[in-house]
C-alpha cells in the first residue's frame, strides 16, 4: 500500500485508513482482529478509532472499539509498526461534549488505557467547540505533544475559518496546528441547504482551505453504507439534489470503462482529486474490505476525471 504525507508533519500515512468504528459492537474481538490482519497483511498501517466508538449501537455504550484495538497490537506486536489515530471531543456515558482542557486531557488518559499505548499518533478534535476559547484547547493539546502522549493533533467536523482561527493561535503562541481534516464526504453532493449536524460535511471552502495550507483532507461516510451499490440501501434524502442522478449515471459508466465497482472508482477518485484525500474504509466482511484495498490498483485517467467532476455542472 503506498504512502502520502500527513500534512506538514513529516511523517507519510497509508493511502487507506481502516476504521475502526465498530469493533467491539458490530464486529466482536476475533472478527475486528481478521479484518486489522487482513488490512496489515496488504500495506496497511493506519487505523482510526475514537473515544466514543460506538455508544449508539444497541450493545455500545462508548469505549469498545479502542480495547480492541489495543488487544490487537499487543498481540501482533506490531505497535511501532502502526499510526493510531484516536479522538476526543464527542459526549459519551456521563462525558459531555466539548474541547475544554480539562476534558481532553481526562479523555486522552483514558483513551490510552484502554489502547493500552503510552502514546497516541494523532489525536482528534472530534467535533468543533464555539464555547471554549481556542486558546484554550490548543494549549491543552500542547501539553499532551509535551508530555509525550500524543505526536500529532488533528481537527474533524470543523469549517474552514475555524481551522485558520486555530492555526493563527497556534503559530501565535507555540501550540500545535491540526495537520489535518476529517470530514464527511463522498462522490454525491449534499442538495443546497442539506445539514448533517452534528457532522460537517466538505464544501468548497474546505477543499480550498487545504489545498493551500497543506492540510491533508480525510473523509469518513464516502461509500454512504452501500448506498452505491446495494439497491436496497437508499441513498439518503440529504444527497438527493437535482444533480444527484446525472452524477450516478456517469460513476457507473466510468465504473464499467476501467472494469470496478462505483465503490472503488469513488476511492480511486479521491485519491486522484486535487487536493488529494486520503479516505477511511471499513468493512463487515472480508470480501468488502478486499474490494475496497483492490481500489489502489485502479488508475483514473485525465479524461475520466474530469467528467465524473463535471459531472452535473
Amino acid at each position: 500500500m503506498r504512502t502520502v504525507p500527513l500534512g506538514n508533519t513529516g511523517v507519510d500515512v497509508s493511502t487507506l485508513c481502516l476504521g475502526a468504528m465498530y469493533f467491539g459492537t458490530r464486529q466482536n474481538q476475533a472478527e475486528s482482529f481478521a479484518l486489522m490482519d487482513q488490512y496489515y497483511e496488504a500495506g496497511g498501517r493506519f487505523i482510526d478509532t475514537a473515544n466514543i466508538y460506538a455508544w449508539w449501537e444497541d450493545n455500545g455504550i462508548g469505549g469498545e472499539s479502542e480495547p480492541v484495538l489495543g488487544a490487537w497490537l499487543k498481540e501482533r506486536q506490531n505497535r511501532d509498526q502502526v499510526f493510531v489515530a484516536s479522538k476526543a471531543g464527542f459526549g459519551y456515558q456521563d462525558v459531555p461534549t466539548g474541547l475544554t482542557a480539562e476534558l481532553i486531557e481526562q479523555e486522552c488518559e483514558k483513551s490510552l488505557k484502554r489502547l493500552g499505548l503510552e502514546t497516541i499518533d494523532l489525536y482528534y478534535a472530534h467535533v468543533d467547540d464555539r464555547n471554549t476559547p481556542v486558546e484554550e484547547t490548543l494549549e491543552a493539546f500542547g501539553r499532551l505533544v509535551q508530555a509525550g502522549k500524543v505526536r500529532h493533533v488533528g481537527a474533524s467536523n470543523f469549517r474552514a475559518w475555524r481551522l485558520e482561527e486555530a492555526r493563527c493561535a497556534g503559530r501565535t503562541n507555540g501550540w500545535p496546528e491540526y495537520c489535518c481534516v476529517q470530514q464527511r464526504y463522498t462522490y454525491l453532493r449534499p442538495k443546497p441547504g442539506a445539514g448533517f449536524d452534528p457532522q460537517m460535511a466538505v464544501n468548497d471552502d474546505l477543499l480550498d482551505y487545504v489545498r493551500y495550507r497543506g492540510t491533508t483532507l480525510l473523509a469518513y461516510s464516502v461509500l454512504l453504507s452501500g448506498a452505491y451499490t446495494r439497491p436496497e440501501r437508499a441513498v439518503a434524502d440529504q444527497y438527493t439534489g437535482t444533480d444527484t442522478e446525472v452524477r450516478l449515471v456517469t460513476l457507473r459508466d466510468v465504473a464499467r470503462e476501467v472494469n470496478a465497482s462505483p465503490n472503488q472508482v469513488i476511492l480511486a477518485w479521491m485519491q486522484q482529486s486535487d487536493p488529494p484525500v486520503l479516505p477511511l474504509i471499513a468493512a463487515s466482511s472480508a470480501r468488502q474490505l478486499q474490494q475496497n484495498i483492490d481500489a489502489l490498483s485502479i488508475t483514473l485517467s485525465g479524461e475520466q476525471m474530469e467528467r465524473l467532476n463535471a459531472a452535473g455542472g
